[in-house]
């Protein structure tokens, strides 16, 4: 998934949430911690963390350290002169 496409699901995500916030709005309904400020700093928080997560999800899959498949497929690599 390209930094681009992420953006975009994240920004989604925004507007979704500023979509239900002007719904309960109309509605009568006023939640105090729900509003454009902490919509806001939700979609903020999203932008900065997801990307981590990805970035330490790929980090995970590819290291040889942990499970006995990856010891298993890193011998397998070194066996056959791969890596």
């Amino acid at each position: 998934m390209t930094a681009d496409k992420l953006k975009q699901y994240i920004g989604f995500i925004g507007g979704a949430l500023g979509g239900i916030l002007l719904f309960l709005q109309a509605l009568g309904v006023e939640l105090a911690h729900f509003n454009n400020e902490s919509i806001n700093a939700f979609t903020e928080m999203l932008l900065t963390f997801v990307p981590l997560i990805l970035v330490g999800y790929g980090v995970w899959k590819n290291q040889y350290l942990v499970t006995k498949k990856a010891k298993q497929q890193e011998y397998i690599l070194k066996r056959n002169g791969v890596k």
